[in-house]
């Protein structure tokens, strides 16, 4: 195992759900960048590897929703997961970056919610915090 297989271990050991889901998106977001760089260079062997890589943060966001406590959420979700699966596998050794542009789109911006929300997470957590006081005596 490489220092960074190591630390990509440790960096999702560590990360709570929300972490997790950051994680996912953050793969999912490179490798349809990588994706959209091999469509460019002509190398489908490249693109179906990545494109491969997309589906499985794709399946593993759609496989993490919980349907019950998400209700409208989590269905809107679902849906627009198998919607940017179905338009990764349209554009599939088409020659053209189209449908991986629209769905690295929808990731950026599903990327800044949840950012967003992570945040304000934190926040949340620090003014929760107790505050130590020091009286002098």
């Amino acid at each position: 195992m490489t220092r960074y297989q190591a630390y990509q271990g440790n960096q999702v050991d560590g990360a709570g759900p929300l972490g997790l889901v950051l994680l996912t998106y953050e793969a999912l977001y490179k490798s349809l960048g990588k994706t959209r760089m091999a469509i460019l260079a002509g190398d489908m062997c490249a693109e179906a590897t990545q494109t491969g890589f997309a589906m499985e943060a794709l399946i593993e966001l759609s496989s993490s929703l919980n349907m019950e406590e998400g209700a409208d959420i989590a269905q809107s979700l679902a849906s627009l997961y198998a919607y940017m699966m179905n338009r990764i596998t349209e554009g599939l050794c088409s020659g053209s970056t189209e449908s991986i542009d629209e769905v690295i789109r929808l990731v950026q911006e599903l990327r800044e919610g949840w950012m967003q929300m992570s945040q304000q997470q934190q926040k949340n957590q620090q003014t929760e915090r107790p505050q130590l006081r020091v009286v002098a005596g």
